[in-house]
């Protein structure tokens, strides 16, 4: 399998944002989740597909340019990883590519989350299978492209997660325990994120 290179993503993200604030908001959260994927990588010693974790974090939100909402509007926001998948599958990327954008949503969508929550996406499991797909997922959930965009620490996302089930705060704490937090200071100094 060819990994597209950071240049191409880069290429792909500036053919599909709707707008230059689009790119900079979208492009930007990819470059710092890449980051925060690659620390963790470092700090665990973590025998994995480097090149392949870095494409999966540079294109896991690709779809958010195809919502008709802006980022957090639950009911259109939810979709964005599907149809990040439906742009990669379109534009010929393998399946493998693909599921970095399916995958990694929450701690991973099941059939019985879509059908119990009413999710507008096809029912099927969008859990991440590989390492490599559950370090994008995991990496995600330390920054937001909210407005302002901010970096996100292990108790906040708790939070957060928690209203979704206790078995979706249980996986997210059995992650902090595998691959630890990632120090948000340096990256949050160096893009002016503040931390929550």
């Amino acid at each position: 399998m060819e990994i597209p290179t950071d240049q191409e993503i880069r290429e792909l993200h500036q053919r599909l944002a709707p707008s230059p604030e689009a790119f900079e908001r979208v492009y930007t959260h990819c470059r710092i989740v890449c980051e925060l994927a690659e620390q963790i990588i470092d700090r665990r010693c973590l025998a994995v597909d480097v090149a392949l974790v870095r494409a999966g974090c540079l294109l896991h939100d690709i779809g958010v340019y195809r919502l008709s909402g802006p980022p957090g509007e639950r009911e259109h926001y939810i979709r964005h990883g599907v149809l990040g998948a439906g742009i990669l599958g379109d534009l010929g990327f393998p399946e493998t590519i693909r599921r970095f954008c399916s995958c990694h949503t929450g701690m991973g969508l099941t059939r019985d989350d879509i059908l119990r929550q009413g999710l507008p996406i096809p029912v099927a499991d969008y859990v991440p299978e590989t390492v490599e797909e559950e370090l994008v997922m995991y990496a995600d959930k330390f920054h937001s492209k909210s407005r302002p965009p901010v970096f996100v620490g292990a108790a906040h996302y708790m939070v957060a997660v928690r209203r979704f089930g206790d078995d979706k705060a249980a996986k997210f704490e059995g992650l902090v325990d595998k691959y630890g937090e990632p120090d948000l200071a340096p990256l949050a100094a160096s893009y002016g994120h503040k931390v929550v």
